[in-house]
């Protein structure tokens, strides 16, 4: 078991790439905290873990507070017996006035973005250091996005939340080297998800595919990368940004518009 001891928080692991990361987790050995909003889909993936035979907390908390991040971390530790990793999976949903370019961006979209994709990252780790501490190791995976570096149009408030996110992971990893935490980024290309892409059409899906050298990503491809950041096999690795996509970061690819 690759992270067997391990005592884990995946945030927004109800769908998606976060429950991909999750029962991956559960699957090499990681006590897990499941957490979201929904408490229906929060119970699905934790039933997932178990039915694997791995272990499996479900903890909800809406991430747009600060309170609700300590109480998370707090509940999860106590749950768990410790923490020691920690990834910063969610994203902010969809707000009335979405994202867009930065003279049609309003206040409210920015503000909410901000909160859930940057600074909940900074609320939780904050909180999660003093476990790690306590546990004497600890990982934190921040799932950030190749936007950060590689911009399409209409994602003001979501690219500057993420190259933030990306710039944290660096003075994380810097500030707790010596307390052996660790502290890395993922940056997924295109991840299918099935809300989104269920009706993708031919012509969009080569598109997308036009951008990669092999084939668009897929959930469990972000896991498996989690899981090796999250074990003790990256021991020498910190405060690195791994591009998950396929390639594109090497080749000119289509400029979604």
């Amino acid at each position: 078991m690759r992270l067997g001891g391990e005592l884990a928080v995946v945030t927004g692991s109800t769908a998606g790439i976060g429950a991909a990361i999750a029962i991956r987790f559960g699957a090499e050995g990681a006590a897990v905290v499941v957490t979201g909003r929904d408490r229906r889909r929060a119970e699905a993936v934790a039933r997932t873990i178990r039915d694997a035979g791995g272990h499996a907390h479900i903890i909800l908390a809406d991430l747009e507070h600060e309170s609700e991040c300590a109480r998370l971390i707090e509940d999860a530790a106590t749950a768990l017996g410790g923490l020691t990793v920690l990834v910063n999976n969610a994203v902010a949903a969809r707000v009335d006035t979405v994202d867009g370019a930065v003279a049609d961006l309003a206040t409210e979209a920015w503000d909410a973005t901000l909160r859930v994709n940057l600074s909940a990252p900074m609320w939780l780790t904050r909180a999660a250091i003093a476990p790690m501490v306590g546990a004497g190791h600890g990982a934190i995976v921040n799932i950030s996005s190749r936007q950060a570096e590689r911009a399409s149009r209409g994602h003001t408030a979501y690219i500057a939340s993420k190259a933030g996110l990306n710039g944290f992971t660096r003075a994380v990893a810097v500030d707790y080297a010596s307390d052996n935490i660790r502290c890395n980024t993922i940056s997924p290309g295109y991840v299918l998800n099935a809300r989104r892409d269920h009706d993708l059409s031919a012509d969009r899906r080569a598109q997308l595919e036009a951008m990669h050298l092999t084939r668009l990503g897929r959930a469990e491809d972000v896991a498996f990368a989690a899981v090796y950041l999250a074990s003790r096999e990256s021991e020498f690795v910190t405060g690195t940004n791994l591009e998950l996509d396929g390639g594109a970061s090497n080749a000119r690819g289509s400029v979604l518009g």
